[in-house]
Order: C-alpha cells, then structure tokens, then sequence
C-alpha cells in the first residue's frame, strides 16, 4: 500500500481507530485488564468503559500506538514508509517526512520494528508484510 492508499482508507482518526478496534476485537471489544467482553463505549474518545472491572481502554493497549500522543495516522504513514523503502529509512528522514522531531521520529522506528516481529496482526491492511522476507 502506498501513501496516497492510506489516505484514502485512512482519511480520520475515527478511520484509523476503527481499523485497529477491528483487527484486535473483530468488532467485539474485549478489556484487556479483565478479558471481559461487557462494556460501554464512549465514543468521543474512541475508548470503551468496562463494566466489569470499571477501567477505560481503548484499542491501542498493549500495542505500539499505547501511550502515544502521535496521530494513529502518522504512525500508519510511519508503517508504510518503513515498510515500502527499498532501503532502511532513517530516523531523520522519517522525521522530515512526517513533519516531526529526530526524537519522535526514532521512537516511532523502534516500536515499529518491535511490532514487524512481535505484532504483525497490528499492521494488517496497512502495509503487505513483504518485508519480512527481505529481512530473512
């Protein structure tokens, strides 16, 4: 998938947040404090409320997107250029890209090649995970 594609599939947050609630939960959000599946949604924040062990969550718990103030869709972007370089893409590089500091940049490169070999179903229609074979 190429950038001008993941603007189109991902225009919003709302987009993008809808998107990963559907490849964690597949459309039934689930704690992932309790692993109930009884809970309120509260829609402005894209977050859900657990009506059994009283926490709020949202999808990116337990993801690289966890405890970010970065935009889901520069993190989406991120994935795509990283992912569509044909060589490795620096941090810096990233940053101009994105219109972000070195050191958000380097960030957001570390938790990307955490999630290539420790959460791939995260980017799922984001990118096709070629770059696993090149990396082999």
């Amino acid at each position: 998938m190429n950038i001008i594609e993941v603007y189109k599939k991902f225009p919003t947050k709302e987009a993008c947040f809808t998107h990963l609630e559907n490849v964690r939960w597949k459309g039934k959000p689930k704690c992932p404090y309790c692993n109930s599946t009884n809970s309120t949604p509260m829609k402005k924040e894209f977050r859900h409320h657990c009506n059994v062990c009283n926490t709020s969550y949202s999808a990116t718990v337990s993801t690289i997107f966890h405890r970010t103030h970065i935009d889901l869709q520069k993190w989406f972007l991120a994935i795509t250029l990283m992912l569509n370089a044909t060589k490795a893409i620096s941090s810096r590089q990233l940053a101009k890209n994105l219109a972000v500091n070195k050191d958000t940049a380097w960030y957001m490169v570390t938790r990307i090649r955490e999630a290539i070999h420790e959460q791939r179903e995260l980017l799922q229609d984001i990118v096709h995970l070629t770059y696993s074979q090149r990396e082999n």
